[in-house]
């Protein structure tokens, strides 16, 4: 069993310090894993590496009160409601850096370092490896034709030509009316040029607007 710095009787000068110490150093620990492993800004860096101390201090102010969970959800809500939403690996870290945090508050500060340890070198595993990655050559094709064209049949033998599945997942009109715009999910054949995929669809529709891109649900994550 892990034992807690914070004595029974209460918190000594000596807790506190190893609280707030560990607190520190593992939120910077976190916020330098972030670094190395995803596109950030220095505003949720600061608030990573300051997040474990802060849930630290709240989780020691209220341990053994009757309002302890009532002042836990209270922070968890700040965070969630009071700030802009994140892609899945700002979230993650997010939640790694408060658990990390109740941890601490909690004196389990040998524990917390453990955590801490394990999390960091599956992330640094997990994404320097290909464990998890998509499908390269999955797309979002998005096609604006003519009200007048029939878009259930017409792009069909051209997408069998250059994809080897493709669905379509999305249509609506636009331009009042005048204009469909259509959402496929593809999954291109190999070798295949864009160029000529994009031509081709084209000329099928009077040369309006085709645009190809990374798949929606990855750009969301």
């Amino acid at each position: 069993m892990f034992n807690s710095v914070i004595k029974t009787t209460g918190l000594d000068i000596n807790s506190a310090v190893i609280c707030i110490v560990t607190a520190i150093i593992l939120g910077l620990i976190i916020a330098t894993l972030h670094m190395k492993s995803s596109k950030y800004t220095k505003n949720y860096i600061v608030t990573l590496a300051l997040l474990p101390l802060l849930v630290a201090t709240v989780m020691i102010m209220v341990n053994g009160n009757l309002g302890t969970g009532v002042a836990i959800a209270g922070a968890f809500s700040l965070v969630r409601f009071r700030s802009m939403p994140g892609n899945s690996r700002e979230i993650v870290s997010v939640f790694f850096a408060m658990a990390i945090g109740i941890a601490v508050g909690m004196g389990q500060v040998f524990f917390a370092t453990i955590v801490t340890l394990v999390v960091s070198i599956l992330f640094l595993i997990f994404y320097s490896t290909k464990f998890g990655e998509s499908n390269a050559s999955s797309k979002t094709l998005d096609i604006v034709i003519p009200e007048s064209l029939d878009y259930e049949e017409v792009f069909d033998s051209l997408l069998k030509k250059y994809t080897t599945k493709y669905e379509l997942v999305k249509i609506k009109t636009t331009n009042l009316g005048s204009l469909y715009e259509l959402k496929y999910d593809i999954s291109l054949k190999k070798g295949i040029k864009l160029k000529d995929l994009i031509d081709e669809i084209r000329v099928r529709n009077g040369n309006l607007k085709v645009s190809i891109h990374r798949n929606e649900r990855e750009e969301m994550l």
